[in-house]
């Protein structure tokens, strides 16, 4: 189980390994831009050097989900990730928009014949860009599984929309050294259509967690087979989920021999409790009830 502090610094250092090698790409692609005369790599640049402020968003979000519980918060700060998630989604979806108007309004103007020839200068700088920024989003994407980061898995989304990006600019350099200009719009509206799902799908998984959703069937599922796998829980009456940030609250009223003294009864309360915590890693906080069961003919009741 990932405790806050690993969970913090593991997040800080993708992050700042993402603010470096944005800055380094968008000086690359300015001056690519610049030199070989290509519009498309100097709007590249322009959208490298603004995710430096989407990292920062994310360094933010993780910094304050991992306060410990307060007085004013008792149960913690991780919905402050799920918050830096929507607002990545929210510049994501912008920029994507930005995209798709300029490219419709290329498109309609048909002017396709004052755009300069841009140099190879340009297009290497776009292939340097899509290799650095895949290997960006998948090293992003392992820490953001690694700690259950919804925002860096935001993050790491935004550098697959960069490096889709990048490969619209290459696309269109070529196809404009190949005398087929309009091949550049073509290209940025596929990619227009990636980035605007990519910033939905972040956005309904953040909120998602911040309004208490529930949990998979399939989790659901696994947390009833652990209770049931203590001998002495007759049944299951109730088990509720809510996901909470990154993590998961569960409460669950368990039947047990009526018979049983209260001590006993918290015993087995305890050992469920316990098994359900060792199992996943996931689960914050479980609130295990008990009712009283009856034994007929040596066995709870049926499920």
């Amino acid at each position: 189980m990932t405790d806050q502090n690993e969970f913090s610094r593991v997040a800080n250092r993708v992050s700042i390994v993402t603010i470096v090698a944005n800055l380094a790409l968008s000086i690359l692609k300015l001056l690519a831009g610049l030199f070989a005369h290509s519009n498309a790599m100097i709007s590249d640049a322009v959208h490298s050097a603004s995710d430096v402020f989407s990292t920062f968003v994310v360094m933010i979000g993780v910094k304050l989900s991992s306060k410990k519980a307060d007085k004013e918060h008792p149960y913690g700060h991780e919905r402050m990730e799920c918050v830096a998630a929507i607002v990545l989604a929210m510049v994501l979806f912008i920029t994507g928009l930005a995209i798709g108007m300029e490219v419709i309004q290329t498109i309609f103007s048909g002017n396709y014949k004052n755009i300069q020839v841009p140099g190879l200068l340009a297009l290497l700088a776009a292939i340097i860009s899509i290799v650095v920024k895949e290997i960006m989003y998948w090293y992003t994407r392992h820490y953001a599984k690694k700690i259950d980061s919804s925002a860096l898995m935001a993050d790491a989304w935004h550098h697959r929309s960069d490096a889709l990006s990048s490969i619209g600019a290459l696309i269109g350099i070529l196809g404009a050294r190949m005398g087929y200009p309009i091949m550049d719009s073509v290209a940025s509206l596929i990619i227009f259509l990636f980035i605007v799902k990519a910033a939905y799908d972040i956005f309904k998984d953040a909120v998602d967690k911040m309004v208490d959703h529930s949990c998979d069937e399939q989790t659901e599922q696994e947390l009833c087979n652990c209770v049931r796998e203590n001998k002495e829980v007759l049944g299951i009456d109730l088990l509720q989920t809510r996901i909470f940030g990154n993590k998961i609250y569960v409460d669950v009223e368990i039947e047990v021999n009526e018979n049983y003294t209260l001590k006993r009864a918290h015993e087995i309360a305890e050992q469920v409790h316990e098994k359900i915590e060792i199992n996943f890693p996931k689960v914050k906080h479980i609130m295990v009830h008990v009712n009283p069961g009856v034994i007929e003919n040596g066995k709870g009741k049926e499920e």
